[in-house]
């Protein structure tokens, strides 16, 4: 992102220039970043590796929504690129990977939920999702009372199709194991929906390969409060939640938000977007 390359290469020259300051007399303390500590500290990010849009490992580059969000939240806690480590951090391991040490701070798609916050706490919500329908870009589906008789695509063990079926008993649902599959037989024609949150359907129809092929219905009838997970005795949390309502009152989210979803047409519900960060902390 841009405002986050611009201020690094601010903070590389302003320790450059540190350095030559001080360079021949012999003194071997290093430079620290600014409200970061020491050079060789390094911040442990969990994310997910296999969300389009929100949380992909590329080859050797991490890239989507979180990413860059953890990106901007590390950079103001006084982070460089170069000390930030990401992690896999699969849904079903988050708490136990926080409560361990794993990892210092969680980015991916993680829901506040009073379960969860008996074991870990929460800095946020940086974003507020909904569950929604992906359809093909044609299709006349506008919500949940259009899917009698259609056939949903359902990823086994997914809660998401089964609050549809209570609601429309006459959807038909079709278990896939990933949503990557359900995505492929919904480009095929096999099925007519998806379901899951709106801004991980937005991930999915971003990609180059599905341009032009889906849309996100935008009725969303769910809120998923999305959350930086930390552990318990973790001080940073209302710094944090400083931090993320700066990148919404500056533009930042927005610009994250359009750099990584923007191919899918998404734009967030404005009922619950930009949300208030706080209140989840301790």
């Amino acid at each position: 992102m841009q405002r986050n390359t611009f201020r690094i290469a601010a903070l590389l020259a302003a320790g450059a220039l540190a350095l030559s300051a001080c360079g021949g007399d012999g003194d071997d303390t290093e430079a620290t970043e600014g409200g970061g500590g020491d050079s060789d500290e390094t911040l442990t990010v969990g994310i997910k590796f296999d969300q389009p849009g929100l949380g992909l490992k590329d080859g050797d580059e991490y890239v989507g929504m979180d990413v860059d969000v953890a990106r901007a939240v590390a950079e103001e806690l006084g982070f460089s690129e170069d000390q930030i480590t990401f992690k896999e951090s699969p849904s079903a391991q988050r708490e136990t990977m926080l409560e361990t040490g794993q990892v210092d701070m969680i980015f991916a798609t993680y829901s506040i939920t009073d379960t969860r916050k008996e074991k870990v706490q929460f800095a946020g919500p940086y974003f507020v999702a909904g569950q929604d329908l992906l359809v093909a870009t044609d299709s006349d589906i506008t919500g949940p009372d259009d899917l009698d008789g259609k056939l949903l695509c359902s990823v086994t063990g997914s809660t998401s199709a089964v609050n549809v079926q209570e609601a429309v008993p006459g959807v038909q649902l079709q278990e896939y194991g990933t949503y990557s599959e359900c995505v492929e037989q919904l480009a095929n024609g096999t099925v007519d929906a998806l379901t899951t949150d709106d801004v991980i359907l937005a991930g999915y129809a971003a990609q180059e390969q599905y341009a032009g092929q889906f849309k996100v219905v935008g009725a969303p009838f769910s809120e998923e409060n999305f959350g930086v997970g930390l552990a318990k005795d973790d001080d940073r949390c209302e710094e944090i939640n400083e931090i993320l309502n700066g990148l919404w009152e500056d533009g930042t989210m927005d610009q994250i938000i359009e750099d990584n979803l923007g191919g899918a047409d998404y734009t967030p519900n404005a009922d619950n977007n930009p949300p208030e960060a706080g209140g989840h902390c301790g």
